[in-house]
């Protein structure tokens, strides 16, 4: 058959295979699907339906780019309807059998998207979805639409055209076809394609070789492989055109042999082509002769190097050597060669198929086309994407990629692979392309894109891929075998906490030299990790080596445990919850009082941090450490356990300004390192916001009253109604022979709503009505009560006015759920409580009417698009105003310390309204005046808090001895040894994160009564169990 009858007969199979007489099934099986269960599926598919004895044809087709979803199976019927499912295991399969191929039903619980022309309602097309859409899929134009093992299908989508319309025209002709289209390496240099054919095509010699470079070898890449498992036939067309080019009669897969798959495709792809004659003498009528071997790599990453390549296949170790001569004039058996990688070849078949403007029309002036990337990492939709040249960072990552999973923030991807650069969010407008991302540090690379979160250290990032890229190295020459060696070395050390900053200038040093002086383009390119770590991330190389933190809690050298690490004030969390484990009660609350000085309060209201970086809540539910601390706290309070009076060591007395955690917790670190303490507080009851801030419901009296008693046991003094700037100043403190003053007045004042008629008095800061109801002061409200707000202020708030019988109580929130501040348990508990909120609403005017107010005026907004953080903005929707009908408006939208003291004072204030400090040690200007908490960092939480009033402590105890006043830093440890309990078989099935008792909803909202009850010791016990103690991994080390 010549090509033309060749190319009717395939038209004549594909519009058969098309028509679906019977149900058709298409499983996608690409190594990303069989590893997922593709086949396992396909073989149940087979008995199900063997079983009920119906007929149906199962195909297996190549990889559509959805790793996410695999195993991918498309069913399509006779009516035409064709569904595509995702995540196929075996159970499901009976069920899509009986639903969708005997009843018609499409199982949308499974369903991902339709395909063809028949539209199915509740379905979007598989051209719709977000990762199929912005995509143009030139090189992936047949993954997973075909069956890689069939050459009709191919051609009856164009395949060979391009080859045949290259046979008709002149070498030369083909290779200014491929110049004109602007097609570049798309192994990672980036060379013009065109022109390094045209050096081939000169060199004159009896032999010349085309080379597939398929040695696929970046962590995290699998461009190369899913192409060649999904359209093998693509790869051999722009391989044997391109040998036509440069006048090769021999062409060669160099492939490594960790792809099995992609081998049998390709070794079936080739016996095809000489079947149909698209191979050896005489193709397709023309004079042009050609054969086509495969070798198989033994998967050495040097050897994607032209030159190693080459002594590889020459049977040779793996090496380059140093150029010239170029692969166009000696290559391999030192004739003329040119390599190209995989995805270079899948686009030149299309180029000669579509013409070089079609190709061109795509990309930017300098970068045309399109180019594949593997998304993989922190991503929610992994999987290998098409896309144009020029398309941004951002697009790729929170419109193809789906963004971050869980809502956590973007931090880096790497582009690359070993070889490429870390990009920081802050670049994701980055346009992608060869010169930008060379701009930014890094390279295009053959394709992969690692994203990273912020659970992700740059620092420990780099240190994989230098261990990565000096074990690859072949040790041919000095600066990439020694300096990779040092680098690596240096960069471990960092991780480990070792080293000191001038490990920085020693790696950008080595980095330039090793960059400049290796042989060939690993050791040239094994550097940019690490330089453009450190351009972009360099505080975090210096938090490690300085302070001996890893806030990603990833470098086991620098922490113990995630959740003790985690801890503002680094709470020794597994010790006492392994003592709790042990029903040594008495031991958890001695370890817990060793950091912590109001363990009932925070094991009440702390947002706890360490939660969320727990190791147990990477595959289940986190530990209830909050729970556990609160537990041991109620057991030290209900036992009565006294704290001493601490003996006085020192003769100087300090002054405290204000009795929040951040004073309360200075006061009593400093009394019991010797010192006298007193705490002066405006208000009229100690606490602070502790005390007017938070309801009862939440943080009752007692526990409070029993907190702020056992501190002053301790011999700390507690003046009241004594304000800052009115009853005393500064001055007055040093003249009554206080030698050091803490200010830790807190942020009690609210800030204002910023929109016309705000100044009602309907309107209520919300910072006053806690207050107020706090000091059993009933506010004066209406039956209907619209708050402001989305943090902790704004639903106390609102569950206050609940319980004072407010009738409507409805928040007003200008963001969507997931991005409320307030912590998770307050959102459930303010559902179960009837409260309303109005999600992607902001208030616009406020409405009066005669001595009150009618409503509020509000604006719907919608989510633009991310920022750098990865939080989509909320913009408001022109002309969707609207009213709200409420009596009064509390307004919670943040607070701000009122700090009229500070100019008497002598302290700086910063623009955000807070006392500029020392981040270091929390001391300001004044000599003997330190801050800390709200009026420093502004109104953040209680654990926060008391580590300033801990930090302040040391820094005046140094500052009373004369000291230098310097912070210093360790790696976290745990404080002591606690061996770990052995659980019973029935304890084992018992684990389970428990449900933290809770008043019944209709009795709790008409009383400030506590809503959270205390674990049992049965239960406390059980759940400190459940501990994965991490801390054991290093508690060798104290032994």
């Amino acid at each position: 058959m010549n090509f033309e009858e060749i190319q009717q007969k395939a038209k004549v199979l594909w519009e058969k295979f098309n028509q679906i007489e019977k149900p058709r099934i298409l499983v996608g099986e690409a190594t990303c699907g069989r590893a997922a269960g593709a086949m396992r599926a396909w073989h149940r598919f087979s008995q199900e339906l063997e079983k009920r004895n119906l007929q149906a044809d199962i195909v297996g087709v190549g990889c559509l780019g959805m790793c996410y979803s695999e195993p991918n199976i498309e069913i399509g019927l006779p009516d035409g309807r064709r569904v595509l499912y995702q995540g196929v295991n075996e159970d499901m399969i009976p069920e899509l059998i009986e639903g969708f191929i005997l009843n018609g039903r499409p199982c949308f619980e499974y369903a991902l998207c339709s395909f063809g022309e028949i539209d199915i309602e509740g379905l979007p097309k598989f051209t719709d979805l977000p990762m199929i859409n912005p995509q143009v899929r030139v090189v992936l134009r047949n993954a997973g639409l075909i069956d890689p093992s069939n050459v009709y299908h191919y051609v009856a989508r164009g395949g060979y055209s391009g080859l045949y319309k290259a046979l008709k025209m002149k070498p030369e002709e083909v290779i200014e076809k491929i110049k004109a289209s602007g097609l570049r390496g798309r192994g990672g240099a980036g060379f013009p394609t065109g022109l390094k054919w045209s050096f081939a095509r000169k060199s004159k010699s009896d032999i010349k070789y085309m080379i597939c470079n398929a040695d696929e070898g970046d962590p995290g890449a699998f461009m190369d492989r899913a192409v060649l498992e999904s359209d093998p036939h693509a790869v051999l067309e722009g391989l044997t055109i391109g040998a036509y080019a440069i006048g090769a009669s021999q062409a060669i897969v160099y492939v490594r042999a960790e792809y099995p798959l992609a081998i049998e495709r390709i070794r079936n792809a080739i016996n095809q082509m000489r079947q149909l004659r698209f191979l050896g003498n005489n193709i397709m009528g023309s004079d042009f002769n050609l054969e086509i071997k495969i070798k198989m790599g033994a998967g050495a990453f040097v050897c994607g190097e032209e030159t190693a390549l080459m002594a590889s296949i020459e049977g040779k170790r793996g090496m380059p050597r140093p150029r010239p001569p170029f692969p166009a004039q000696a290559g391999l058996h030192g004739k003329p060669t040119n390599i190209n990688n995989v995805e270079t070849l899948a686009n030149v078949s299309e180029i000669m198929n579509k013409g070089p403007e079609w190709f061109a029309s795509y990309g930017t002036e300098t970068s045309k086309g399109t180019k594949t990337f593997a998304l993989a990492g922190k991503i929610n939709r992994t999987g290998l994407i098409e896309v144009p040249m020029g398309i941004s960072i951002e697009d790729i990552i929170f419109n193809i990629g789906g963004g971050i999973p869980d809502h956590k923030k973007f931090k880096a991807v790497q582009t690359g692979g070993p070889s490429g650069g870390c990009i920081p969010a802050e670049l994701s407008n980055l346009r992608v392309d060869y010169e930008e991302l060379a701009k930014a540090g890094s390279i295009m690379g053959s394709g992969g894109m690692i994203v990273m979160d912020e659970d992700s250290c740059i620092v420990d990032v780099v240190k994989y891929f230098l261990g990565f890229t000096h074990t690859e190295s072949c040790g041919k020459c000095v600066p990439c075998r020694m300096g990779s060696q040092h680098l690596l070395r240096m960069v471990t050390e960092i991780t480990e906490g070792k080293g000191d900053m001038s490990y920085i200038g020693k790696l950008e040093k080595l980095c330039h030299t090793v960059q400049s002086s290796s042989l060939c383009g690993l050791g040239q390119t094994l550097p940019n990790p690490v330089l453009s770590a450190l351009r972009y991330f360099k505080d975090e190389f210096e938090d490690h080596l300085k302070r001996k933190t890893c806030d990603a809690v990833v470098c086991k050298g620098l922490i113990s445990s995630p959740c003790q690490y985690t801890c503002p004030i680094n709470q020794d969390v597994p010790c006492y919850v392994g003592y709790i484990a042990q029903g040594k009660f008495d031991d958890a609350i001695r370890v817990i009082r060793k950091e912590n000085p109001l363990p009932g309060i925070c094991g009440r209201v702390c947002p706890h941090p360490c939660e969320t970086k727990c190791e147990a809540g990477k595959h289940g539910d986190p530990i209830a450490i909050r729970a556990l601390k609160r537990f041991a706290a109620d057991y030290e309070m209900k036992k009565g356990i006294k704290p001493r009076k601490a003996e006085a060591k020192y003769k100087e007395k300090i002054a405290i300004i204000g009795s929040g955690p951040a004073g309360l917790s200075a006061a009593y670190f400093l009394t019991l390192t010797g010192y006298q303490c007193t705490i002066f507080e405006a208000l009229p009851i100690p606490g602070g916001m502790l005390a007017v801030g938070i309801p009862e419901y939440r943080l009752p009296r007692d526990v409070l009253d029993y907190e702020i008693d056992y501190i002053k046991k301790t011999g700390v003094e507690i003046r009241v109604n004594q304000t800052l700037g009115k009853d005393f100043t500064i001055e007055d403190l040093f003249n009554q022979a206080y030698k050091a003053v803490f200010i830790a007045t807190g942020s009690h004042k609210a800030l204002e709503l910023a929109i016309e008629g705000a100044d009602n008095p309907a309107v209520i800061p919300g910072v006053r009505f806690l207050r107020d109801v706090n000091l059993n002061k009933k506010p004066n409200l209406g039956e209907r009560v619209a708050v402001v707000g989305g943090g902790n202020v704004a639903i106390d708030s609102a569950r206050c006015a609940i319980r004072l019988g407010v009738k409507s109580v409805f928040i007003l929130y200008r963001r969507s759920f997931e991005e409320m501040p307030a912590l998770p348990e307050e959102l459930e508990q303010l559902e179960e409580e009837g409260i309303d909120v109005r999600f992607l609403t902001a208030p616009k005017r406020v409405v009066p009417e005669g001595n009150g107010i009618r409503g509020i005026e509000c604006i719907k907004m919608e989510l633009g698009e991310p920022d750098a953080s990865g939080r989509r903005r909320p913009l408001p929707i022109p002309g969707s105003e609207f009213m709200v009908g409420c009596d009064n408006v509390i307004v919670a939208i943040g607070q701000t310390s009122d700090l009229s003291f500070s100019k008497d004072a002598g302290l700086k204030v910063s623009r955000q309204g807070t006392i500029v400090v020392d981040e270091e040690t929390d001391l300001c200007d004044r000599k003997g005046v330190f801050a800390g908490g709200d009026v420093v960092t502004g109104p953040l939480n209680v654990v926060t808090a008391i580590f300033h009033g801990k930090l302040a402590a040391k820094g005046i105890h140094q500052y009373l001895r004369g000291n230098p006043v310097v912070r210093h830093y360790k790696p976290v440890r745990p404080a002591e040894y606690v061996p770990p309990v052995e659980l019973t078989d029935e304890e084992i099935e018992q684990l389970a994160r428990p449900q933290i008792p809770r008043k019944d909803r209709n009795d709790r909202i008409k009383s400030f009564e506590e809503v959270e009850e205390s674990l049992s010791e049965e239960q406390a016990m059980l759940e400190a169990k459940r501990c994965l103690r991490c801390d054991l991994e290093t508690q060798f080390e104290m032994q």
